[in-house]
């Protein structure tokens, strides 16, 4: 009898030992991390992921973003946009067809602070080649008139620009791909991973070991990769957009690539960042570069409008940080942050 309850004993302790070594490595699969960086859509992105199949994850990811590139790419002769910008009217793939309703969409949400048919104006200050050119008030008056999505004509998969027009859904492309990059995440089954893309990082859940992924905002007046807050972020996309990014001078005058879409000329104003917080990417991309155009009395107003959707962190050329209700109490930073209350 003895002998028999000893033998159960151990069978059930080997049991319990093969058990926990299965679950054991079932955790060291699930935390499996793999990291990746290219260079894509005129900037470096990084792309991580944890899971069994984390590799092959990124390795679709990255797919992913390359083929979108080359679809939405205004300087891809290939491309789609490229095509459309020289034909003037083209059937578009599902994917340039979204982002032709959504870009419709935000545009009068926004009162054509958001334009994807800015591509013109971007030209004539030269910001796409670089050989920068401050226009004169008769070459601006030329242009204008080619601003105005509502030009634009999307029929099924038939899409029509206004004469002389051309789009360019740089305003959007990376929020859209970094949304699309959680879909493939999922797709293999990683419950926790991030991508970031220049100025666009969107994250899915939180890290392996239950806290929040920390995102961290650029100080404005910083050195490159000084930052000045952080934010506990999960299943969501943050998005900063500020002139810092991208300028030149002449003259003694900075000229900063976000072009006002009604005057034709750099947005100046109050704020020196914005960073919106959203569940869908394509959005909080948009509205990074809009909410800056409108300045910081408007941004409130469409934030209490359009608060659903999305929330933000305004950074003021004084250095004020301002938090909307939703995130205020997940901003890190040494400085005060003002609330901003519906």
């Amino acid at each position: 009898m003895k002998k028999r309850l000893l033998q159960i004993l151990l069978v059930l302790g080997v049991l319990t030992l093969s058990y926990q070594g299965i679950r054991q490595y079932d955790r060291y699969l699930q935390n499996r991390s793999c990291t990746r960086e290219i260079f894509a859509m005129d900037t470096v992105m990084s792309f991580t992921a944890y899971g069994k199949d984390a590799e092959a994850a990124i390795e679709a990811a990255v797919q992913e973003v390359r083929r979108l590139d080359s679809l939405l790419s205004t300087g891809s002769v290939s491309g789609e946009v490229s095509k459309l910008n020289k034909a003037g009217a083209a059937a578009v793939s599902e994917d340039t067809g979204e982002l032709f309703i959504r870009g419709m969409e935000i545009y009068e949400d926004t009162k054509g602070a958001f334009d994807f048919t800015v591509y013109p104006l971007m030209c004539l200050w030269g910001f796409p080649t670089k050989e920068y050119h401050v226009p004169t008030q008769e070459e601006l008056r030329e242009v204008l008139p080619l601003v105005d999505a509502s030009k634009v004509k999307v029929e099924g998969d038939k899409v029509s620009l206004g004469k002389g027009q051309q789009v360019d859904f740089g305003g959007i492309a990376k929020g859209y791909a970094s949304g699309r990059v959680m879909e493939v995440y999922r797709e293999y089954g990683v419950s926790s991973g991030m991508v970031s893309l220049g100025g666009n990082v969107q994250v899915l859940g939180r890290k392996p070991d239950g806290s929040a992924w920390k995102i961290g905002i650029r100080n404005p007046e910083g050195a490159l990769g000084e930052i000045v807050a952080s934010l506990d972020a999960e299943d969501c996309a943050v998005v900063t957009s500020g002139g810092y990014e991208r300028y030149f001078e002449e003259d003694g005058t900075t000229y900063i690539h976000i072009l006002n879409p009604a005057t034709g000329y750099p947005a100046v104003g109050e704020l020196a960042s914005v960073t919106v917080v959203s569940e869908d990417g394509t959005l909080a991309d948009a509205l990074s570069t809009s909410l800056y155009i409108m300045g910081m009395e408007d941004a409130v107003s469409y934030w209490k409008a359009y608060g659903d959707e999305f929330e933000m962190v305004l950074i003021t050329e004084a250095g004020e940080i301002y938090a909307t209700e939703g995130i205020f109490g997940l901003i890190r930073t040494e400085r005060e942050v003002e609330e901003i209350t519906g």
